[in-house]
């Protein structure tokens, strides 16, 4: 099945964390944590871990994050995990990813599978689509 949304960005924050040892490389890294909003067919909301690696100079970069949502699909209630990551040479994005985390729901989403894509348009709307089963 698919199911499709909207969402918003809400008290974006960076995180400190430790490095188990320093690495000076041509792109510094960063954790941040954010809140997420979401509407559609996707309904409720999520906390995320954003893992990045970007110069705001050039506009290059990739970012890595987690996010444990809670609330629902489909009108089915509950919780799961999925992750998503894209890359950028400042114009563009390529090898996005996006995959729910297997065993991660709960609620009526258990047994949640399935993948998905997150896309930001021309004006700004971030849209979300998930391809997924349930068990």
């Amino acid at each position: 099945m698919r199911v499709e949304g909207t969402f918003t960005t809400h008290d974006f924050a960076p995180a400190e964390i430790a490095p188990a040892f320093e690495v000076d490389t041509a792109v510094p890294v960063g954790v941040a944590r954010m809140a997420k909003r979401y509407d559609g067919g996707i309904s409720g909301r999520s906390a995320t871990i954003f893992t990045s690696a970007f110069d705001p100079a050039t506009g290059i970069g990739a970012y890595l994050a987690m996010e444990s949502f809670t609330g629902s699909i489909d009108g089915a209630e509950g919780t799961f995990l999925f992750t998503h990551s894209a890359s950028t040479t400042g114009t563009d994005l390529f090898d996005r990813s996006f995959a729910i985390v297997p065993g991660g729901g709960t609620g009526a989403l258990q047994g949640i599978k399935g993948s998905g894509d997150i896309v930001v348009g021309a004006s700004g709307i971030h849209r979300i689509h998930i391809d997924y089963t349930l068990d």
